[in-house]
């Protein structure tokens, strides 16, 4: 049997979970490529735990380029194009062919989306974003702190109110929270409303008692950083001293000319497989587009990148090997939510569920975060 090429586009939470488990899968002739921009992997859900001041950045990052040492092959390009009729993906660096492809590229910060956000708001969603929000924070003496949401959909349900909670307890150990008002500004109807009501119920009841006010339904349409203002689509505007902003995200543009994507730029897959309509194409993490229960769709979350990038992988192994392709992704996902003074709640269910996704939040406690310490560990030495 000839050699076979898998290529895996973008070495995020998705690609390197697929890209580490085909390696080990397949034989010793085949070929796994992993190709992603930047040389530097940043674990994302400790950025929160930068802005605090409780990680270093050193500790949650890896250089991808030791990934070769392991047997794949890294190729630090940006993806240009991706063309499956002719089975090859177009990079700044080289055109590569592929047997299968596996596309991981996630989905793409649009900070300049939102007029004003580059200036005025400190991102959260980057490191370098997560260490301003740092010093800002250590330096920041009291007044109007904003946390925006600024569209949907966007990376991690739970990270605007993790930033809400955790900011209202480092400012309380600090002695500025009496001097300080605490906003939550977002398009959503309840928090993390994918879940459903009963757990975005909870959790604004949890920011209540904590003094933050939420503000649901709001859409920003602009943001003046001159005046410091966050102006709504409906005319209203909200004063702030502080933003802390999640951006806009987009499909990236090789994703939206491709051919597989859907209106809104993300790759349309078989919610079980994983498969494109493109014969031996895949699509995992946060560049699918998934349709579950009552209209919504599937979070963008590092929990379902990995499982989704397991199952992938599986089946890829088992197919190439002349096995059957079994595996099954299921839609079952948890995720942390972090609550400040070393303590966290614990969501968990199923958003494959026939009505609507049945999800669990657990009660608070400081178990909860010292998981969270442990899986931060856990998959930093496993798959980074």
């Amino acid at each position: 049997m000839a050699d076979r090429t898998v290529v895996i586009l973008g070495a995020g939470t998705a690609g390197l979970v697929a890209a580490r488990r085909l390696r080990r899968s397949l034989g010793a002739a085949d070929r796994v490529v992993l190709v992603d921009r930047d040389p530097t992997f940043r674990f994302a859900p400790s950025f929160l735990w930068v802005m605090t001041g409780a990680r270093r950045p050193e500790r949650i990052s890896a250089d991808r380029r030791r990934l070769r040492r392991a047997g794949i092959e890294m190729l630090g390009a940006e993806v240009l194009a991706i063309d499956p009729g002719q089975r090859s993906v177009k990079t700044s660096e080289a055109k590569i062919g592929f047997d299968r492809l596996v596309i991981a590229l996630g989905a793409e910060l649009a900070p300049d989306d939102l007029p004003g956000f580059g200036r005025a708001a400190h991102n959260l969603y980057t490191l370098e974003g997560a260490i301003a929000a740092r010093d800002a924070l250590a330096g920041f003496a009291g007044g109007r702190l904003a946390v925006l949401v600024s569209r949907m959909p966007y990376k991690c349900p739970a990270a605007p109110y993790e930033t809400a909670f955790l900011a209202e307890a480092l400012l309380r150990h600090r002695g500025v929270r009496d001097r300080t008002t605490i906003d939550i500004y977002t398009p959503e109807p309840y928090p993390m409303p994918t879940a459903g009501p009963v757990l975005g119920n909870a959790l604004a009841d949890m920011l209540a008692a904590r003094g933050i006010t939420l503000h649901t339904g709001h859409t920003v349409e602009s943001i003046d950083p001159d005046a410091a203002q966050l102006v709504m689509a409906d005319g209203q505007v909200a004063d702030f001293d502080l933003l802390l902003g999640i951006p806009p995200h987009r499909a990236p543009e090789s994703l939206r000319t491709s051919g597989l994507a859907v209106e809104t730029g993300f790759v349309a897959v078989d919610r079980s497989t994983l498969a494109t309509a493109a014969e031996g194409v895949f699509a995992v993490g946060d560049a699918t587009t998934i349709p579950i229960a009552g209209g919504k769709f599937l979070p963008k979350a590092g929990v379902f990148a990995e499982a989704e990038a397991q199952v992938v992988a599986a089946n890829l192994a088992a197919e190439l090997a002349g096995r059957p392709a079994t595996s099954r992704f299921d839609g079952k996902g948890a995720c942390f939510v972090e609550l400040g003074d070393r303590r966290a709640s614990f969501a968990s269910g199923d958003f494959f569920a026939d009505e609507a996704p049945k999800v669990t939040l657990r009660r608070p406690g400081p178990h909860w975060h010292l998981a969270k310490v442990a899986f931060e560990q856990y998959w930093m030495r496993r798959w980074a």
